[in-house]
């Protein structure tokens, strides 16, 4: 007999709730509840507003993700997909791999956004030990979605400041060998247009958009939140990749129209309607 919690499509989330400059949760939760699933947030911190800012207060969660998720497994909930994206620290890792164990089932897609830098810089976070237990953890994984610094540091790779395709195959290839079937290394830059490299049925196709504005943080949140409800939808990889493009590309072309500042991320909620519920073969 199935439990009454779990007749709606679910997806969990594990990643920071963020008062304002818009991302995490924030912008998951809209997104996946537009594409007609329900979006559970497990909060690995609570911030006034995101980092980018010259100050913020942080709350981590940690230590209370035990007793948090100690009530859903009393409600024997079930997840149709589980994504992860800001864990600072090795036991944050720990507790992703414990609930994925705990709450999923064997149909279910764990995504992972393996945030531990950008621009060529690591955060502060991504020690040595956090970096090996990232590389453990998305062996596990179904699909992640690093920027080109995050791919560099999971496959020690140098960075540069120029890529070439074939550097971003082969970048691509090794991320494959460790374990995901679907993979994008997203923001590329590649001089007046920003690319994704998306593999996919052992393929790689590179799929770019035209570069608008400045640096804007949140954007690989929102890319992030269509491609894991899409993929519990049953929507194509690649179809849904192109499409999560597309949509970021309209929220940032909305952004800049408006005066958005970077730090305070993209107003997508001004084109969420644009975003069009896609059902595929489950």
């Amino acid at each position: 007999m199935q439990n009454i919690h779990n007749r709606q499509k679910k997806i969990a989330v594990l990643s920071d709730v963020t008062g304002f400059g818009k991302c995490s949760v924030a912008v998951s939760l809209p997104i996946i509840s537009k594409l007609r699933i329900q979006c559970c947030p497990v909060p690995t911190a609570v911030l006034s507003n995101q980092t980018a800012f010259d100050s913020c207060y942080i709350d981590d969660y940690t230590k209370r993700y035990k007793p948090y998720t100690d009530e859903w497994e009393k409600l024997r909930l079930k997840f149709e997909g589980i994504q992860t994206g800001f864990m600072n620290s090795v036991p944050q890792i720990e507790n992703a791999t414990d609930f994925i164990s705990r709450f999923g089932k064997s149909n279910t897609i764990v995504q992972t956004d393996p945030i531990m830098g950008d621009d060529g810089v690591s955060f502060s976070f991504a020690s040595k030990e956090y970096i090996e237990k990232m590389r453990d953890f998305i062996r596990s994984s179904d699909i992640i979605t690093p920027n080109l610094t995050e791919a560099c540091m999971l496959t020690d790779t140098s960075w540069r400041d120029r890529w070439h395709l074939r550097d971003i195959h082969d970048i691509i290839m090794k991320l494959s060998e460790m374990g995901p079937d679907r993979i994008v290394i997203t923001g590329i830059p590649s001089g007046s247009y920003v690319t994704n490299a998306v593999y996919y049925g052992k393929n790689v196709t590179f799929v770019r958009q035209k570069k608008i504005g400045g640096r804007r943080d949140g954007t690989g949140d929102i890319f992030a939140a269509v491609i894991i409800a899409d993929a519990v939808n049953g929507v194509d990889f690649l179809q849904s990749v192109k499409r999560a493009s597309a949509f970021v590309k309209k929220c940032l072309m909305v952004s800049v129209k408006m005066g958005i500042p970077g730090t305070d991320g993209a107003a997508f909620e001004e084109v969420i309607d644009d975003l069009r519920y896609v059902h595929g073969q489950v």
